[in-house]
């Protein structure tokens, strides 16, 4: 069975009704980065910190999966599928896909202040000033902020699955956001991959190599782009693939 790698990121959940950062009206035009998706935020402004999650936790239970999350799960039928995303929702999973690897944190857990810490819990409601875990410690989100490393078993569980992949498709994706950007581009060469983004088609550099190590000097990546919002755009990558 081949493999495939998906790699998603905020426009496959845009069509869900969930808003994208980058975009004119997304969420960064209310709130700074640097106040709600930092360290130094946490520290200055928790509750302001807590606040924006809670509200955006409560807007992903008020949303459901559209086509193109429906449309990933569905290619588990004839393929074995690997979800790499860079979304913090639950919507691939409800859309039925089984194995997805969320490189930025997941918003429906939260995670441990304690030094140190792992643990993450399931959160299915708010988090206030006060929640503590069992070591007394505040609760947080268990999302990934900028200035902050990745996750590193879901790094390299992601990492593995793009050197393994038979099949490479991107979408709803931006590819500025690093290093996370680079996993979709470490695949093996001759490995096929689609790129599903409305806007122009544009250079994609690589700084790594097929094994993931530094390589010694920047390439770009050959890709097909298909030029189309991420539902209409994953039913023509796999009318493409099935043929």
């Amino acid at each position: 069975m081949k493999k495939i790698l998906i790699f998603s990121g905020a426009g496959l959940d845009k069509e869900s009704g969930i808003q994208t950062f980058r975009d004119s009206d997304g969420l960064w035009n209310n709130y700074k980065v640097e106040d709600v998706a930092t360290m130094d935020g946490w520290r200055k402004n928790r509750e302001l910190v807590l606040d924006f999650y809670n509200l955006r936790r409560r807007e992903m239970k008020n949303v459901q999966p559209n086509l193109a999350h429906k449309l990933i799960a569905s290619l588990e039928t004839d393929y074995n599928v690997t979800v790499v995303t860079q979304n913090v929702t639950d919507l691939q999973e409800r859309a039925g896909s089984t194995k997805v690897i969320h490189l930025h944190g997941e918003l429906n857990k939260s995670k441990s202040t304690f030094p140190g810490s792992t643990e993450t819990y399931d959160c299915p409601g708010d988090i206030n000033i006060g929640d503590k875990c069992p070591r007394g410690a505040q609760l947080r989100p268990s999302v990934i902020w900028f200035g902050e490393d990745l996750d590193g078993n879901s790094l390299e569980r992601a990492i593995t699955a793009a050197t393994e992949c038979d099949i490479c498709i991107i979408i709803g994706t931006s590819m500025q956001v690093s290093p996370a950007n680079q996993i979709p581009l470490i695949v093996k060469d001759g490995t096929p991959i689609y790129y599903v983004d409305p806007g122009e088609k544009f250079d994609i550099p690589r700084y790594y190599d097929t094994e993931g190590r530094w390589a010694d000097e920047i390439t770009f990546v050959e890709y097909e782009h298909i030029k189309e919002i991420a539902s209409i755009g994953m039913e023509k990558v796999i009318e493409i693939i099935k043929k």
